[in-house]
């Protein structure tokens, strides 16, 4: 398929997966010769995700087009949390490490993300997470402050 920046405009600029819950935070480090580092937990469920990116990637529910587009505009990241229970966990707690792994998937800097939606829901049966990830091509800052530094590029997540 011939690609190009002006398709990339009129492709799906959105899309709908799902994916495990992720570990808690209480579970997502661990300490290492005094270091904080991603808990065997974490790692894991990183390359679960990268796996699951890829097929829908494979299988076309993440085009190109798209991926172009959450690389060069901005990115929003809708996130509803299915927990086992209402009060176990914080709604919060699964944020970052499910970002951290849903970008580093797809190649996209996390400092893109200018907009975040999390709703904790329950699901018993079931614990998992919906996401929706969206290209904002068209996000403005607040027109008070305007940022006169040089863009930074690189940057980890």
């Amino acid at each position: 398929m011939c690609y190009n920046r002006r398709m990339a405009k009129t492709e799906t600029r959105r899309v709908r997966f799902e994916l495990p819950l992720p570990p808690g935070i209480n579970q997502q480090y661990a300490t290492v010769k005094g270091r904080r580092v991603l808990s065997k937990d974490s790692r894991n469920y990183k390359k679960e995700v990268q796996a699951i990116m890829r097929r829908l990637r494979v299988d076309g529910t993440i085009s190109t087009g798209l991926v172009t587009a959450l690389r060069e505009d901005f990115v929003g990241l809708f996130i509803d949390f299915y927990f086992e229970t209402p009060h176990r966990r914080d709604l919060d707690g699964g944020l970052k490490i499910t970002q951290d792994a849903i970008c580093d998937a797809l190649g996209v800097n996390d400092n893109r993300v200018v907009d975040v939606h999390l709703v904790k829901r329950i699901d018993p049966l079931r614990p998992h997470i919906e996401v929706e990830l969206e290209a904002i091509a068209d996000w403005q800052f607040d027109n008070e402050y305007v940022y006169l530094g040089k863009e930074e590029h690189g940057g980890s997540s």
